[in-house]
């Protein structure tokens, strides 16, 4: 069995508690170093840093945040069409080589059609998907062979391209990737270190791992890709605490919020997904697992809402299927990051020994 990782979040739009006012922390270095020193003192080994049009860039914040920290890797994201891959590929080495190897790629084709279309991105979702398989695959080519690179795809043509630095984490950086439809559980199977799942059903969730694991056997990878789950957490030493915690962030809600959610997003199947597990099961749709903040935001909207043990539970269930990598969130981000190593991640740490490491 592969060794636990956790990872955490920052959000760089704002922080908040209570939805109805989503930048009761407004973005900026302040804060994102307040979240990356709370989240590496608690023990977790990589943040992932979103992208979006109300986000601040990934990359810079991401090259900041390795100021105030020593060991956290960034999971930023490589969007396709955004960059010519090899600039893409001396970005992320260039960043991995300053850093030390502190660098994972996370592959997003993009969650809203809408928001493609005002960036300029012409090009369909499907198509979005064809152009990430040729990035990643000339990333790799740049990254691994030892002379110049050729390459004469649909998307790109490349005569003779050389690629300085090499890596510093070898063979290359870590991939990374979140998504719900056949293109992108194919690119995951192809590509992918860690396939990380929204929140969903135990029955659910394996389905899903064994589907990915015969794609990825197509191209030898049966073995080389890994799972994990995207998570928010609201962890309180007493439940009572916990779900008016959780109750806070989304009963000031409005119902035009919701309906943005839900509209801006709807060409997403991994967000048509937790859609329909909070449409169809309700705001439980497993013990301590909730699904009440897809009201109000988009993406991995399913949350863990209990007390240490019943948080711990949860988990459990998970790594006891084969997921070992857990992409976690809460509110407010540095003082839930504080709570999850005070309060949960001892308990699985007795639960999983020898597959954690000590923070």
């Amino acid at each position: 069995m592969p060794d636990l990782e956790f990872g955490w979040f920052v959000p760089t739009r704002g922080d908040t508690d209570d939805y109805s006012v989503p930048l009761k922390v407004s973005a900026g270095l302040e804060m994102f170093d307040r979240v990356a020193i709370a989240a590496e003192k608690a023990g977790f080994e990589y943040m992932l840093i979103p992208v979006g049009h109300q986000c601040w860039d990934a990359w810079m914040t991401g090259a900041m945040m390795t100021r105030k920290t020593s060991s956290m890797r960034m999971l930023i994201a490589a969007r396709p069409s955004y960059i010519n891959p090899v600039l893409l590929a001396k970005m992320i080495t260039t960043f991995d080589q300053l850093s030390e190897g502190r660098i994972s790629v996370n592959l997003i084709a993009g969650q809203s059609e809408i928001e493609n279309v005002a960036e300029g991105v012409r090009w369909s979702k499907e198509q979005r998907y064809e152009i990430m398989d040729e990035e990643v695959s000339i990333l790799k080519a740049l990254w691994t062979q030892a002379g110049p690179t050729d390459w004469h795809g649909k998307y790109y043509t490349l005569k003779q391209a050389e690629l300085v630095p090499k890596p510093y984490q070898q063979p290359h950086p870590k991939f990374y990737l979140g998504g719900g439809s056949d293109q992108a559980a194919e690119l995951s199977a192809k590509h992918s270190d860690v396939h990380l799942f929204w929140g969903d059903t135990v029955d659910q969730i394996i389905a899903n791992m064994k589907m990915l694991r015969g794609l990825a056997a197509k191209h030898g990878r049966e073995h080389a890709l890994g799972f994990g789950m995207r998570l928010q957490i609201v962890c309180r030493e007493n439940e009572k605490d916990a779900w008016e915690a959780a109750d806070k962030l989304v009963r000031k809600v409005t119902a035009e919020r919701t309906h943005y959610i839900q509209s801006y997003y709807a060409h997403s199947v991994a967000n048509q997904r937790v859609q329909q597990l909070a449409r169809e099961m309700g705001e439980l749709i497993a013990p301590n697992l909730w699904s009440g903040l897809t009201k109000a935001r988009p993406g991995a909207g399913i949350c863990i809402v209990g007390n240490p043990e019943q948080c711990a539970n949860v988990l459990q269930r998970y790594i006891d299927i084969g997921c070992h990598s857990f992409c976690l969130s809460g509110y407010l981000h540095d003082a839930e990051a504080e709570r999850f190593h005070r309060l949960v991640r001892p308990i699985l740490m007795d639960r999983n020994r020898g597959r954690m490491k000590a923070a």
